[in-house]
């Protein structure tokens, strides 16, 4: 059996440990520009159809699992068949109750291999139910491509509007 001096162990150790600081090794490669349009696009897709009254079009933007995670109005909701009959029963399901939706990506950061956040603002005319406020919207890339496994989405307070800068 040979034996390794303890300088040469070492020395390895000391390679290995610094192997993932080396420029390119180990860092987070970001989004692609592909993953930013798919996920920009998702979205207004998602916009579209709730502007035209389509509420499954709009959900369609949902991973369609138990799992899906939607808070609002601070109750946590879990699922997607209960997120989808919440904004049902909130919101209806045609052109003339759901109003018109606009919204504005302010950042999207990757969140691993496969994950995103999206963190924007939202604004909702034409409907008794109008408002605005913010969201943050947890998306995972898998077989049906960018879909969002968590919403928190938060109303701003009635009154004048505050600066929502950091």
């Amino acid at each position: 059996m040979q034996r390794h001096s303890p300088l040469i162990l070492l020395l390895g150790y000391a390679l290995l440990c610094t192997l993932p600081c080396l420029p390119g090794c180990g860092e987070p490669k970001g989004l692609s520009a592909e993953d930013q349009r798919a996920i920009h696009s998702l979205l207004e897709q998602q916009r579209l159809a709730w502007n035209n009254g389509d509420l499954d079009g709009f959900m369609a933007a949902y991973e369609p699992t138990k799992e899906l995670v939607f808070t609002s109005g601070g109750r946590i909701r879990r699922g997607w068949q209960v997120t989808r009959e919440h904004y049902r029963q909130r919101y209806g399901q045609d052109q003339a109750t759901m109003g018109e939706l606009d919204f504005e990506i302010l950042e999207i950061q990757e969140l691993g291999a496969d994950g995103a956040i999206v963190l924007g603002r939202w604004h909702l005319s034409a409907t008794p139910e109008a408002g605005a406020g913010i969201f943050s919207l947890g998306l995972h890339r898998g077989p049906l491509g960018w879909r969002i496994v968590h919403d928190h989405t938060s109303a701003l307070a009635p009154g004048p509007k505050t600066s929502t800068a950091p």
